[in-house]
């Protein structure tokens, strides 16, 4: 008889435990057939089925009409602009414009503008970085003259040019709107802002490309009016002149080559939609063909053209004078 513990001896055989023999039956049947790939919740075939469903859902409760889209234009860029300057800042401050730090360079300078800007941005909680001189010269850039001051704000929202007609038309009988065609410097553009909102204006259309945007040049040469004056994007320049014409504005471009000047247009009165190009260029061929009339600004031979920002301006501001004198007439 082998030894306990030995290799050769052997174990002795565990007594059948009750009920084990249903385990094996079990195994034998399996778990059934797999189900299909739409009927596991886990599945992306199953989450497409389920997402289905609850759209179908949707339509029922709410009709299959799709929800108009918004017209909003999103921002180009990405990366947050410095408003500089002591006006710019405080008239963005005022038109509570989304800001997410204000910059004072140490030992500024106070003034009243100064003094408001810090009571607006400590109410409204926007931080306040207080920061060296030659620290806040390279946020804002070797060619900015920043005052002791810059707000960060995020990238310009634009607004979609017919909801700004919409807007206007809702309390004016005879809108006006500049568009800019190939205009490159962002100081025209803040100049051009400036004097929309200095006449009456109600608001600059620019294309999607090939044209400036809103940046921290702009806001500064605007002195902050872009903060009161919105500024609408065009996907399609062309296209939108004749979106406004079908509303029944009268599309005037401007070109130092036309014949017909300015004074000579009865422009008041009516929906007007004014169309500057670039000093150099001028205004393109699809443009041109598309506006109502070409004028130029009666000028002495001296002067052979004005900059775009100036030549807007002296049209606005003809505008304006036509449309006094006919309320008063």
């Amino acid at each position: 008889m082998a030894k306990k513990g030995h290799p050769s001896a052997r174990k002795a055989k565990k007594p059948a435990t009750t009920g084990t023999g249903g385990h094996g039956r079990k195994a034998l049947e399996g778990k059934g057939p797999t189900p299909k790939a739409e009927d596991r919740s886990w599945h992306p075939a199953g989450k497409r089925k389920i997402a289905k469903e609850r759209l179908d859902s949707a339509k029922l409760r709410f009709g299959s009409t799709p929800a108009p889209q918004k017209r909003t234009v999103r921002p180009i860029s990405v990366e947050a602009e410095m408003v500089t300057g002591r006006n710019s800042v405080i008239e963005a401050l005022r038109a509570k414009i989304p800001a997410t730090t204000l910059h004072i360079a140490t030992k500024i300078d106070m003034d009243d503008r100064v003094r408001e800007s810090l009571a607006m941005a400590n109410k409204r909680g926007i931080p306040l970085l207080e920061i060296p001189r030659p620290e806040l010269d390279r946020l804002t850039g070797p060619d900015t003259v920043h005052q002791g001051i810059a707000l960060s704000v995020p990238p310009y929202t634009y607004a979609h040019p017919l909801e700004l007609a919409e807007k206007a038309e809702a309390g004016d009988s005879a809108p006006v709107f500049v568009a800019l065609d190939g205009i490159t410097d962002p100081r025209n553009l803040g100049a051009i802002v400036r004097s929309v909102g200095a006449f009456g204006g109600y608001g600059v259309i620019v294309p999607k490309r090939r044209s400036v945007g809103v940046n921290a040049a702009a806001w500064k040469t605007s002195a902050g009016a872009i903060a009161r004056t919105p500024v609408a994007m065009a996907a399609n320049l062309t296209q939108t002149l004749k979106s406004f014409k079908d509303r029944g504005y009268f599309v005037v471009g401007l070109d130092g080559e036309a014949d017909s000047s300015l004074p000579v247009t009865e422009l008041a009165g009516t929906p007007l939609l004014i169309v500057v190009g670039s000093e150099g260029k001028g205004l393109s061929r699809l443009i041109t063909e598309t506006c109502d009339v070409i004028v130029s600004i009666p000028m002495s031979g001296k002067t052979e053209s004005l900059n775009a920002g100036i030549a807007a301006s002296v049209v606005l501001y003809e505008i304006s004078r036509q449309k006094l004198a006919k309320k008063k007439s």
